[in-house]
């Protein structure tokens, strides 16, 4: 099993979605701690742990650091927003990465 954190900004995420996208996301990243790579999630190019997973139209992207057994979900978007890169504090120096 791994442990499954979630960083402050994807639980903002979290909180913004409706009602029934909020479930299934919380479900799909529950199961992650039993499956960190389901069929179906894919590996981020331009990255080297980060992976993404779709719950309808919302991603999920997390990390996954094997050695230590965990999974750090960064962001919890709807696909066209997902892959924006944030300016700000979150984009600068890598703070909250596993393994770097």
């Amino acid at each position: 099993m791994y442990r499954v954190l979630i960083e402050r900004s994807a639980e903002k995420d979290l909180a913004k979605l409706p009602l029934d996208v909020h479930c299934r996301v919380i479900d799909a990243i529950k199961s992650r701690a039993a499956n960190p790579r389901p069929s179906g999630c894919r590996k981020l190019s331009g990255s080297k742990n980060d992976w993404r997973i779709r719950v309808g139209d919302y991603r999920i992207v997390y990390e996954i650091a094997g050695g230590i057994r965990i999974v750090l979900v960064h962001r919890v978007r709807h696909r066209r927003e997902v892959y924006i890169v944030d300016t700000g504090l979150e984009a600068s120096g890598g703070q909250g990465r596993l393994g770097e």
